[in-house]
């Protein structure tokens, strides 16, 4: 696990639960030097005003807005560190909301809470509560130097607080042009009736180790041959198929035979039985039956 970032605590009500916050997140990305093609010599960068084209020197650069077409209001340090947030160290939840309420996508950058010292008590019985009401704890918390809004929610036998995107990140999707509707689509209740028994045929437990950055470890399998001078020429891409009057029922029905042909799973859980969210498990089971308020989800 990587250090802390802080010890504070969760707060709602009177309630005081003491937690340290660890970042879950970990950057796998590889990184890459700009060099002169001509003798591989690493490339460097100069700032320079694109008015004269003089270089500027470090301390001769200010950060500016630019506030109408062409006009700039400049800001110092000073004025950054006047507008930064207090560095608090709490976790103060403002209410509690349905799971089901809070659209993945508004979910930005997930975090661990472990207890402190006192705190198994409090956080176990917040952990127990959030599971058997199916709600997740709305909060604000500041992290390094930004207020973010935040989710609380259990995972297994962790609690998780995963910052928002505020309302004025997301783009408004209103103009995107969609089907109203399965009649506005020409979606016929068998196509349906098939898609659903596909998806049922199809459904599994999840489980996110079994996945992993495959472009990731193609560019570093491409970098070892090319260092050790055993690189093979690549791949032709394919072209673009064309865009034709695709025969949905069709092909539902083709795929459900094939789902037919292949070996049977292993058996799945039994619907109804007892057990706690887990990070590995999503039912994608269809079920006709009207949703219960406060079921049990993992966030």
């Amino acid at each position: 696990m990587p250090r802390e970032l802080w010890k504070g605590a969760i707060q709602f009500g009177l309630v005081h639960i003491p937690v340290s916050l660890f970042p879950a997140e970990q950057s796998d990305e590889l990184s890459f030097s700009m060099l002169d093609r001509r003798d591989l010599q690493p490339v460097g960068y100069k700032r320079y005003n694109k008015t004269t084209g003089d270089e500027v020197a470090y301390q001769d650069i200010v950060k500016g807005y630019e506030w109408s077409e062409g006009q700039y209001v400049t800001l110092e340090k000073e004025d950054f560190k006047a507008a930064n947030v207090e560095a608090s160290q709490s976790v103060d939840i403002m209410g509690f909301v349905p799971r089901e309420s809070l659209p993945a996508y508004v979910f930005e950058s997930p975090y661990y809470l472990a207890p402190g010292k006192h705190g198994d008590k409090g956080y176990a019985l917040l952990r127990e509560t959030l599971v058997r009401t199916g709600r997740v704890g709305i909060a604000t918390v500041v992290i390094r130097t930004r207020a973010h809004l935040a989710a609380l929610y259990a995972v297994d036998k962790w609690l998780v607080l995963n910052t928002l995107r505020y309302a004025n990140e997301l783009r408004d999707p209103a103009e995107l042009k969609v089907p109203a509707d399965l009649k506005d689509a020409k979606v016929t209740a068998k196509e349906v009736d098939m898609a659903e028994r596909l998806v049922d045929d199809m459904a599994m437990e999840w489980n996110p180790a079994q996945y992993h950055d495959t472009y990731r470890d193609d560019l570093m399998k491409l970098i070892e041959e090319k260092a050790h001078g055993k690189a093979k020429a690549a791949p032709k891409a394919k072209r673009a198929a064309t865009a034709e009057v695709i025969d949905f029922a069709a092909l539902l029905e083709r795929s459900l035979g094939q789902r037919r042909k292949e070996p049977a799973a292993a058996p799945r859980r039994k619907e109804g039985a007892a057990h706690r969210p887990k990070v590995a498990a999503a039912k994608t089971t269809r079920r006709k039956a009207a949703p219960r308020t406060g079921a049990r989800r993992a966030a």
